[in-house]
């Protein structure tokens, strides 16, 4: 199961790391980080039905219903809206 309480420490530090990663590159690599991001992390996770349920939980929070805006407060970080999904 997917532990989605709040654990990470030094979420601004980690935030602002996540932006300056981001710094100088073009929207296609930063796209790429992105995605190299989230297999390593999901590598490091390792277990296929919690990475499951976090597709599920960041797909439904990225399209809330029809026509509704995805509004996510209680997020520390936005998702990203790939290039090639905003067609």
């Amino acid at each position: 199961m997917l532990d989605t309480q709040p654990r990470l420490q030094a979420c601004d530090d980690f935030y602002a790391a996540l932006i300056a990663a981001h710094q100088g590159l073009t929207t296609a690599q930063s796209h790429a980080l992105h995605a190299r991001l989230v297999l390593l992390l999901a590598n490091h996770v390792g277990d296929h039905a919690a990475l499951l349920h976090a597709l599920r939980l960041a797909r439904e929070s990225a399209a809330p219903g029809a026509g509704e805006p995805a509004t996510l407060p209680h997020l520390a970080i936005s998702p990203v809206v790939p290039v090639h999904a905003a067609a």
